[in-house]
């Protein structure tokens, strides 16, 4: 059977592409931990737009919200949704906070673990703190652009809900870019951050409900 001229380049870009990613090496993981620790060692505030796009298999098109994010370091974090409707979600205290325009609503998560886990897991896929944690097989990959931290729950409740969480760092940068929560659906929500600013000045009244 004769290929195509178009076949043949079709299949070039497809090796070319799996050829593109590689896993790292024990020292460039160590590496790449060193550089993403000290980076979240330095945030006192984050502050950043975001783009979140939720796929799902029996919607033809995808479901895209916008807003903003707000984090501090004493575990203070909001989710703030203006596009397409007003939404938020705050994680403080050991409380949830949802405020759906104007509707609210409070969850305490010291009494319920999958809130807590739930919370972390946020807080950890923002700032990457979550390779050490015990609930997760990580593995690393790399690409011309990213390093990528995939992981996957061990615990039978999480996996439940997700069955993989990828996190995409710049090379070079020690920050994460992009979160793809993955379910056992395989449906997705992917998570891109843009307009990224660290320490500055995060007032109180942001994280009232």
């Amino acid at each position: 059977m004769k290929l195509k001229l178009t076949h043949i380049v079709v299949l070039l870009f497809v090796i070319s592409g799996f050829a593109q990613q590689k896993n790292l090496t024990p020292a460039e993981i160590s590496s790449f931990k060193s550089e993403v620790q000290a980076t979240s060692k330095k945030i006192i505030t984050l502050k950043s737009t975001f783009v979140q796009t939720k796929h799902l298999s029996f919607l033809t098109k995808d479901i895209t919200s916008v807003g903003t994010l707000y984090l501090k370091a004493n575990n203070q974090l909001k989710w703030a949704y203006t596009k397409p409707y007003e939404y938020s979600v705050i994680f403080k205290n050991n409380t949830m906070y949802v405020n759906d325009q104007g509707k609210k609503n409070a969850v305490d998560m010291s009494k319920s673990k999958h809130f807590e886990k739930i919370n972390k897991l946020i807080v950890g896929s923002i700032n990457g703190d979550l390779f050490d944690n015990k609930e997760f097989a990580t593995t690393y990959q790399s690409d011309k652009n990213h390093i990528i931290a995939k992981l996957v729950p061990k615990s039978k409740e999480l996996l439940k809900y997700i069955k993989e969480i990828h996190l995409y760092f710049p090379v070079n940068t020690g920050y994460v870019s992009s979160v793809r929560m993955i379910e056992p659906t395989s449906d997705y929500t992917q998570i891109e951050f843009k307009e990224r600013k660290v320490n500055e000045i995060i007032e109180e009244s942001v994280f009232k409900n």
